[in-house]
């Protein structure tokens, strides 16, 4: 009976052991998840800042660009030169006998009027 209890306490002892493995492990990977995550949170604020400092350099100093564009009444009057001819449209179909007999020839009247 003694050497049941010593075995029973040998193998409560060992789970005892590997269950504060686990919970060690456990708290090193929060601890190293919290790490991450705080020197993300630095690296980002500090890239905020310089962007910030870039803005307010570009309010305070202004790098304007030094074209600005204006036109001439000159722009508007030339004669625009086209590289190819223009496309040629069909000229629209006004031909009231076609319609009246494409109409005869479907039976039905698809134009939608007001």
């Amino acid at each position: 009976m003694e050497n049941d209890k010593s075995f029973r306490n040998g193998e409560d002892e060992q789970e005892e052991e590997e269950e504060e493995a686990k919970m060690e492990k456990f708290f090193a990977l929060i601890r190293s998840f919290r790490e991450a995550r705080n020197y993300r949170r630095k690296e980002l604020m500090n890239d905020s800042q310089v962007m910030n400092n870039k803005k307010k350099m570009k309010r305070v100093g202004g790098d304007h660009s030094s074209w600005v564009p204006k036109f001439e009444w000159e722009d508007f009057t030339k004669e625009v030169e086209f590289v190819r001819p223009p496309l040629i449209f069909p000229s629209p179909c006004n031909n009231k006998e076609k319609d009246k007999e494409e109409r005869e020839d479907t039976g039905l009247d698809l134009k939608l009027t007001l």
